[in-house]
């Protein structure tokens, strides 16, 4: 929890605003690398004499958990952090540093507003649930909750089991969750190469679409060769191939927009005053879902049988809905004049005031007017 908490922020916060995507997905290719590795493993596991092979699956999480803790010995703090403890002067040499360059004095400077505004915040958690925070608020438990109710975890958690159940035999079933792994780090890397270009409502809703299209055709498939009574017969090659081909598409499409983007966008959208409260609420969301639906999957598929991806293509739609009307394009913005994107937005700038979420500059030219106070003084 901590290791999703703190993460996608270090890495918005560390990143220059043009590559802020692609170093923040940097993350989510970490995480498709091990799910990819340990996929490799299971597959080869399975195959030891005796049944004790998942001792060695369950024992080697301890390597990725050790490279975690030594890792976050070496690792820098964010300019953010050392300004929120007062060491300005080393939180701008620090700066110059990540960002190769000697002017930062506009980027210092904001993020010296953010750290002055946050300091008049007495309740970060009591003021997530003012108004101007309202979109915030709503991206934070909305994008996690959509994220696991694509489906995404039945594929990934329970391949193995769920092309075993479509008639595959034990060992190819577990090859095919090794060949969606390999498209999921794929995908993932396009995702790298593109979220800074075409921006993340592009990538958002093109995956949601392609995602669509193959859980209504894995649907079709399997409902035609299964039925509702669930007993297929033979499953002829080139039917399974199909089916694994629509799969891999469909894990395609989440890997390179609602897998990273789930992650990326809320970590750069808070202001520093919420930004750890707010984090802590989409990961708690998406933690649970991710519960809910390891826990009720196998019920469902006996129940649902290939209606269960009809299920979760419906939240699809919906979560596709919601990007298309309620989420702006955040590409290209300093992470501390985030809040300019909801004073535009056709909806949530009724929730946004003109003098919420100001950059340094526009606290200069209030200071210049004689307001000696900080226009975001909303506790």
């Amino acid at each position: 929890m901590c290791y999703l908490q703190s993460v996608p922020l270090y890495l918005s916060e560390m990143a220059p605003y043009k590559f802020r995507g692609a170093l923040n997905i940097g993350f989510q290719l970490s995480i498709t690398v091990g799910i990819l590795i340990a996929n490799v493993l299971n597959y080869f596991f399975a195959k030891i004499k005796g049944g004790w092979g998942w001792r060695l699956s369950l024992g080697g999480a301890i390597v990725p958990a050790l490279i975690i803790t030594v890792g976050s010995l070496v690792l820098p703090d964010t300019p953010n952090s050392m300004i929120e403890r007062g060491e300005r002067d080393e939180a701008k040499r620090k700066l110059k540093r990540v960002r190769g360059v000697d002017d930062v004095d506009e980027e210092f400077d904001d993020l010296v507003a953010a750290s002055e505004a946050s300091k008049l915040v007495e309740h970060p958690w009591r003021n997530l649930l003012k108004r101007k925070y309202r979109p915030h608020l709503t991206v934070a438990i909305l994008i996690p909750f959509f994220q696991q109710l694509t489906g995404i975890n039945v594929i990934m958690f329970y391949a193995p089991v769920l092309f075993n159940t479509i008639g595959f035999a034990s060992d190819a079933s577990l090859m095919s969750a090794v060949i969606t792994g390999i498209v999921n780090v794929g995908a993932t890397i396009v995702s790298i190469r593109y979220v800074d270009k075409v921006g993340r409502r592009f990538l958002f809703l093109e995956g949601g679409i392609q995602m669509l299209i193959c859980q209504i055709a894995v649907a079709a498939f399997i409902g035609a060769k299964f039925g509702v009574d669930g007993n297929p017969g033979e499953l002829p090659k080139w039917y399974a191939i199909v089916v694994v081909l629509f799969i891999c598409i469909y894990v395609a499409g989440f890997a390179w927009s609602w897998g990273p983007l789930g992650w990326l966008v809320p970590s750069e959208i808070f202001p520093l005053e919420i930004r750890s409260a707010a984090q802590s609420i989409n990961v708690s969301v998406n933690m649970f879902f991710t519960f809910v639906v390891a826990q009720i999957f196998l019920t469902m598929l006996c129940h649902f049988k290939f209606g269960l991806f009809l299920f979760f293509a419906f939240f699809v739609i919906l979560m596709s809905i919601f990007i298309y009307f309620f989420m702006p394009e955040t590409k290209g913005i300093p992470i501390e004049e985030m809040g300019q994107v909801w004073k535009t937005h056709w909806y949530w700038s009724r929730f946004v005031g003109p003098d919420d979420f100001v950059s340094a500059g526009n606290l200069e030219m209030g200071r210049g007017k004689g307001n000696t106070t900080l226009p975001v003084k909303d506790v």
